[in-house]
């Protein structure tokens, strides 16, 4: 789950992280109100879930409350496209109003899950406010990195080597080490996949400073985490993802095809995937719907499937370990009898109970199309979706 800029600094100063004076405005006049009250030259930033607002025309300074206003105006409402919104572009809502602040120096400094090792991992780099992934594809050189262990935390020494690495002078060793020390407690207890301030700045004052912040948290954690949910904006979410979420479906991702895909497992639903590409189709979408034994998740897919105008055809390939394909059956049944469902739907089922399974669907007289295995399930869901 994402959240905006301004939500992701308030945790950032709940954590005792600096960030810039200012607050969100939803309205023109609050925008005006708020620049009134810093007293200073604003900076206006459209908040919407992606980077590159800058290129996109999202983040502009005023040096007066009533050009913080027109600027506001402008923007709220609209719908800001960068390079990681697509042509479409998403809504803004709000806009973060805060002081603009001169600055010598600006350094990345980020969190993620280095998977490879399986641990958390501290990054780096004097190139801040740049893209870390063209910075870390162009000049790999200056992305420096620390594994942390998490059972031992952050500690002191670790902020103090990626100070010494970035050429930081002394006096600043134990500010950005206490930065990195925090960030990494907020990045564990909140169960972060990524926290990053980019960038953290140097003010010509000589403070070290969060200008800007993303913080992504694990979908699965969520359940721990109440207060984070209530920080969601559906807004800035795909409604077809936000309503397959509400619905029990974490493992839904929509595609610009009109194949759809009912798959266990991760890595079987991207073989689909590939397979229906080979086969010269489009998936709709990447569904895991994961390891279950009951009928409503079977059900709730199929109400995605049906509430998507794009899909022609659905392919459902299981593979039962410890999901019965006989559940997954009755489920499919029931989805059949209890929505209207006009698209084609070919099914290739294997693992426990499949002989159950697949009587179930014969029985049923219901128009399903069987496959032998997946080449053969994805051929035909070209074929029904043409």
């Amino acid at each position: 789950m994402k959240v905006h800029e301004y939500q992701a600094k308030g945790l950032l100063a709940q954590s005792g992280i600096p960030i810039p004076r200012g607050r969100a405005a939803r309205s023109p006049e609050e925008a005006r109100e708020i620049a009134r009250e810093l007293g200073t030259r604003v900076v206006l930033k459209a908040q919407v879930h992606a980077g590159g607002r800058g290129k996109g025309g999202g983040i502009k300074q005023a040096a007066t409350p009533q050009e913080a206003e027109a600027i506001a105006r402008a923007l709220l409402g609209g719908r800001l496209v960068t390079p990681q919104t697509g042509p479409g572009g998403l809504p803004i809502g709000r806009v973060l109003v805060e002081e603009a602040v001169e600055t010598r120096l600006e350094l990345y400094l980020g969190i993620t899950l280095d998977r490879r090792a399986g641990s958390p991992v501290v990054l780096a780099s004097p190139s801040g406010g740049m893209d870390i992934e063209e910075v870390a594809r162009a000049t790999p050189e200056r992305v420096f990195r620390v594994g942390i262990d998490p059972l031992l935390s952050a500690w002191p020494y670790t902020g103090r080597k990626l100070a010494m690495a970035l050429g930081l002078e002394p006096g600043l060793l134990g500010p950005f080490s206490d930065i990195v020390s925090r960030l990494f407690r907020l990045f564990w207890e909140k169960d972060c996949s990524l926290a990053e301030i980019n960038p953290l700045a140097l003010t010509a004052g000589g403070k070290l400073l969060a200008l800007d912040a993303k913080l992504t948290f694990e979908d699965n954690a969520l359940f721990r985490h109440p207060e984070l949910q209530e920080l969601r904006d559906p807004e800035q979410e795909d409604p077809r993802e936000f309503q397959a979420l509400s619905w029990g479906l974490k493992n839904y991702i929509k595609l610009d095809g009109n194949i759809g895909c009912m798959v266990n497992g991760a890595g079987l639903a991207m073989a689909v995937m590939d397979l229906i590409t080979q086969a010269g189709g489009r998936p709709a979408n990447f569904l895991d719907i994961g390891t279950l034994n009951t009928t409503e998740r079977v059900v709730n897919a199929f109400r995605v499937f049906a509430a998507d105008p794009d899909v022609k055809a659905v392919l459902v390939n299981i593979f039962g370990g410890m999901a019965r394909v006989d559940v997954i059956a009755r489920g499919m049944v029931e989805a059949f009898k209890s929505l209207d469902i006009s698209f084609p739907v070919v099914v290739r089922l294997a693992g426990t109970n499949v002989e159950e399974g697949q009587r179930i669907l014969e029985e049923s007289r219901l128009p399903f199309i069987f496959a032998r295995d997946m080449a053969d399930a994805a051929r035909k869901a070209v074929e029904a979706a043409r």
